[in-house]
């Protein structure tokens, strides 16, 4: 029996197109934390989350089935940008802001492994995700937006910058001014972070 866990994406992908649903289990496997992590950081509701998800993944089955997925990219980051869209989809629908913080039965960082850490680290490490969190939930939207992007789906200034309709510069430039307005803030509130 084939080994689904060494294949690249590409691979699993045309094993599943060959019918092997196994592979797209693997796929989907490798790729849910990330993804889901993205979606969540967007809307901000666990169960408007697991349904963009779902949708999420039924679009991408569907274009794989229907054959319109190019090779060219990697899989995660086409899959990001599907969910990323889909979030925006919703946003326009409902007209609501997303921000980054979290509710009483979700953490974004209750799924990020950490491994290694004693019970004073991962103490640490939460306020400080929690702080950052409250900070990057003061940005300016088009700010908020990218650092999203760049640091939790982990996309490309170019494919931010497809993404959000501007140019990369702007992306970049917008990343540029997050940046210093969470240093400001940092050093407004003498905020520790480590």
């Amino acid at each position: 029996m084939l080994q689904v866990k060494v294949l690249d994406d590409r691979a699993l992908i045309q094993l599943y197109l060959d019918g092997q649903d196994k592979a797209f289990e693997e796929l989907l496997s490798r790729h849910k934390d990330k993804i889901y992590t993205s979606i969540y950081l967007f809307v901000k509701d666990r169960s408007l989350a697991d349904d963009i998800f779902q949708d999420t993944f039924i679009k991408i089955i569907n274009t794989l089935r229907g054959g319109r997925y190019n090779h060219e990219g990697k899989f995660g980051q086409w899959a990001s940008r599907i969910a990323y869209n889909m979030c925006v989809d919703q946003f326009r629908r409902n007209k609501r802001r997303p921000i980054v913080s979290p509710t009483e039965t979700f953490d974004i960082f209750d799924i990020l492994k950490q491994p290694g850490l004693n019970a004073e680290q991962r103490i640490m490490k939460s306020q400080t995700h929690k702080r950052v969190r409250q900070l990057i939930d003061q940005l300016p939207q088009e700010q908020r937006e990218v650092v999203i992007l760049r640091h939790y789906a982990e996309l490309s200034f170019k494919e931010i910058a497809s993404l959000t309709h501007v140019s990369i510069n702007t992306a970049l430039g917008r990343m540029r001014y997050a940046l210093i307005n969470i240093r400001k803030m940092v050093s407004e509130k003498q905020i520790q972070l480590q």
